[in-house]
C-alpha cells in the first residue's frame, strides 16, 4: 500500500523543529506507517529546503507555494473586513487557497499512483484530487471543527467525494455525523498521540527538588487557550499557598479571530473578542498583581524535544482552554509523563482525562473552580501520585503513536476493502 500525507499549507514541516500538533502527528505517524507501506508527505517548501528529503524511509516532497503563497498573504485581512453573515465562507475555506499547490500535489499523486491520500483539514482540495485521480482513496482528517461550522452546501459536495473522515477525538465525529447523518458510517475516530517511550518520568533523576510546587501550561499562549483564566485563578492559589511556581511554555502567537471566533456559535467562544482590541500579552501581564509577578514565568517556546523535561519537572499540568479543545496534545504528553491533570470540561478532553482518576475537570472559564481544583491537588500528595500513575497506564494503553498507526491502518484497510467489493 502506498499512503501519502497532504499537510495542511500554512506551514511547512522541518524535520529539526516540529511544533504545531498537525506537523508532529504527520511525522511520528509516516515514520512508523513506512514500516508497512510506502510514505510520502507533501508539504509547503520552507526557507533552505530542499524538493525531497528522506527520513525514515518516508519521502518528504517540499513544493514551493509561488504566487499561491502571496496571494494567501494579501487575502489575509479579508474576512476582517466581512460583515459575520460571511463568516461560514471563510476565504481560507474556499477552492481559490493555494489552489496552484494543490494541484501540483494531485498531479504528483497521480503519477505516484498513491493508493491513499491522508489530507488534513483542508477540505477544499478533495474535488481537486479526485478529479485527477478517480480512483485514489481519499482521506480527510479534522483537527477542529471547520466541517461544520463552513457553509453546509460546500461542505456536503465535498464530502460526497471522498471515502474517510476523520475526527481526532469522538466530540469532532460525532459533529460530524449530527451536521451530515448522510456520511455518518465515512466518520471514524483516531486519537492525537505520544511517544509513550520518550515521555516517560520514571527516566528522569529528580535534582534539587525543592519546597516550591511546579505548576505547567504548554500550548499556544492565545485568548482561547484560556491563560487569562488560568492567571486569574493563580493568583487565589497564591493567597492560600505561596509556595508554588507556574511556568508558562508556548508560543505567544494570538490565533486570528477568523479561525475559531468568528465561526463559533458557543458563546464562550464569541466572547474572546473582547481580548482582539489590543495585545493579549500585554493584557496578561498587567493582570498579573506586583506579589504574582515573581510566581509566573513566560517562557515562550521550547522546542518539542525538549518539552519532556518541562512535564518532568512538573508536580500538576493545567489546561484551562475556553474553547472546546478538540484533541489537546499537550494533555496527552502530560498523561504519558505521568503528571496529574487540571484541565475543562469542553470539546475532546473528557475524552483524554478521566475526572477523578487521571486529573480534575472544571467548567470552561471559571477561575474559581480552577483554583479549588489546583488548590485540592497541591494539598495531596498522595492524589496527585495516584492521578499521575493513572494518567500514565491511560497514556500507554490507548494513545501511543504505535496504537495510532495501527487504528489507522486498521481504517485504510477498511476502506480499500470497501471500494474492493464495489467495483
Amino acid at each position: 500500500m502506498k499512503i501519502a500525507f497532504f499537510h495542511q499549507p500554512i506551514n511547512t514541516i522541518s524535520l529539526q523543529n516540529l511544533n504545531s500538533a498537525v506537523e508532529i502527528w504527520t511525522y511520528e505517524v509516516a515514520r512508523r506507517l513506512a514500516k508497512y507501506c510506502d510514505v510520502i508527505v507533501y508539504t509547503i517548501r520552507g526557507p533552505h529546503q530542499k524538493e525531497f528529503e528522506y527520513d525514515e524511509r518516508v519521502q518528504y516532497r517540499h513544493f514551493a507555494a509561488g504566487f499561491d503563497e502571496k496571494f494567501a498573504y494579501l487575502t489575509e485581512g479579508v474576512d476582517k473586513r466581512l460583515p459575520r453573515s460571511f463568516s461560514r465562507r471563510p476565504f481560507f475555506a474556499s477552492s481559490l487557497y493555494y489552489l496552484t499547490h494543490a494541484f501540483r500535489v494531485a498531479r504528483d499523486l497521480r503519477s505516484e499512483k498513491c493508493d491513499v491520500v491522508h489530507i488534513h483539514n483542508f477540505s477544499q482540495f478533495v474535488p481537486i484530487i479526485r478529479i485527477l485521480d478517480p480512483k485514489i482513496k481519499i482521506v480527510l482528517h479534522m483537527h477542529c471543527e471547520w466541517l461544520t461550522q463552513i457553509n453546509r452546501g460546500i461542505i456536503e459536495s465535498r464530502l460526497k467525494k471522498l471515502d474517510l473522515v476523520i475526527g481526532v477525538s469522538q466530540y469532532i465525529t460525532e459533529k460530524i455525523r449530527a451536521c451530515f447523518p448522510q456520511f455518518a458510517d465515512r466518520c471514524k475516530t483516531v486519537y492525537n498521540g505520544v511517544d509513550v517511550t520518550t515521555f516517560d518520568k520514571s527516566k528522569h533523576t529528580e535534582h534539587n527538588k525543592t519546597d516550591t510546587k511546579q505548576i505547567l501550561f504548554v500550548g499556544r499562549v492565545s485568548p482561547e487557550k484560556g491563560v487569562h483564566v488560568l492567571l486569574e485563578a493563580f493568583q487565589m492559589v497564591l493567597k492560600q499557598y505561596p509556595q508554588v511556581q507556574l511556568n508558562i511554555v508556548g508560543q505567544q502567537f494570538q490565533l486570528p479571530i477568523k479561525n475559531l471566533i468568528a465561526l463559533s456559535n458557543d458563546p464562550k467562544e464569541i466572547d474572546l473578542r473582547r481580548f482582539y482590541n489590543g495585545n493579549y500579552i500585554s493584557n496578561l501581564q498587567d493582570q498579573l498583581s506586583s506579589s504574582a509577578v515573581g510566581h509566573v514565568s513566560f517562557i515562550g517556546t521550547v522546542p518539542h524535544r525538549l518539552l519532556v523535561n518541562r512535564y518532568r519537572e512538573a508536580d500538576m499540568c493545567v489546561f484551562p482552554s475556553v474553547c472546546n479543545e478538540p484533541c489537546s496534545m499537550p494533555i496527552v504528553e502530560a498523561m504519558a509523563t505521568g503528571v496529574p491533570i487540571v484541565a475543562t470540561r469542553g470539546g475532546g478532553t473528557p475524552e483524554l482525562v478521566v475526572d477523578g482518576e487521571t486529573g480534575l475537570l472544571v467548567e470552561r472559564g471559571d477561575a474559581s473552580a480552577l483554583a479549588e481544583a489546583i488548590l485540592r491537588l497541591l494539598s495531596d500528595e498522595k492524589l496527585r501520585k495516584s492521578m499521575g500513575r493513572a494518567a500514565r497506564k491511560r497514556a500507554v494503553e490507548l494513545f501511543s503513536w504505535d496504537q495510532i498507526v495501527k487504528n489507522l491502518l486498521y481504517l485504510y484497510q477498511e476502506i480499500g476493502e470497501a471500494n474492493d467489493k464495489s467495483s
